[in-house]
């Protein structure tokens, strides 16, 4: 049985990881304000604005999956400065501290996995995006450096979605009218799942010859008109 971590496992994506994967591994997973579910091994409440305490984990781990995020859409010349900070916060440094924790009980295992999330808007130009896709062209960055660096025991990927139906992008899917109208902006005239997701995320925990790379899950929005 493998052992996973998932960060933020309490909401969206990674509280559909938990379900998906929880059935046959091993699951650790972390919360911010939302306490989870029974089927987790342990669990640890944690703020992305704090250090990471990897000490409640078991002395190895298969794979990290890192999922908090945020989704801050305003024209660029209303974006302050310290926006452009606290998305980094949230979707990078949460990111490398949790890594940086991590890696010893990644290191333990021959062949783990470290998946993060980025965007279709790091890809494609997106007016009133500025803020994510700065930060989520990091990740991708990041991805690229770690896989790497940490070859070959340990492969660095990341999941690329476009907009999906989670709390996150509550305000943007508020009614099945803004649904259906943003669901038309994708060639497979839908807006995407958690699940869509969680499955991209399984596949590449399991493969184990796939590393560096970004793998779009985005209804065809970043490849076809």
């Amino acid at each position: 049985m493998k052992k996973f971590l998932i960060v933020g496992g309490s909401s969206g994506v990674g509280k559909e990881l938990v379900k998906q994967l929880g059935s046959t591994n091993e699951v650790y997973a972390t919360y911010n304000k939302t306490e989870l579910a029974d089927q987790v091994a342990g669990s640890y409440q944690w703020n992305t604005k704090h250090d990471f305490e990897s000490d409640w984990l078991p002395d190895d781990l298969d794979a990290l999956i890192y999922c908090p995020g945020a989704i801050n859409l305003k024209p660029f010349k209303r974006c302050a400065e310290e926006e452009f900070l606290e998305d980094y916060k949230i979707q990078v440094l949460g990111a490398i501290k949790c890594i940086k924790s991590c890696q010893k009980k990644l290191n333990r295992k021959e062949s783990s996995s470290i998946t993060l999330f980025s965007s279709v808007a790091a890809s494609i130009g997106l007016p009133f995006h500025s803020i994510v896709s700065s930060s989520k062209g990091a990740i991708e960055g990041l991805v690229k450096a770690l896989a790497a660096e940490f070859a070959p025991t340990c492969r660095v990927n990341a999941v690329s979605l476009s907009l999906t139906d989670t709390p996150l992008a509550a305000k943007l899917l508020s009614t099945e009218e803004k649904k259906e109208t943003n669901g038309k902006r994708h060639p497979l005239n839908r807006i995407g799942q958690t699940s869509d997701a969680a499955k991209a995320v399984e596949y590449l925990v399991h493969s184990s010859w796939v590393t560096g790379q970004v793998i779009q899950v985005d209804g065809g929005f970043s490849a076809i008109k």
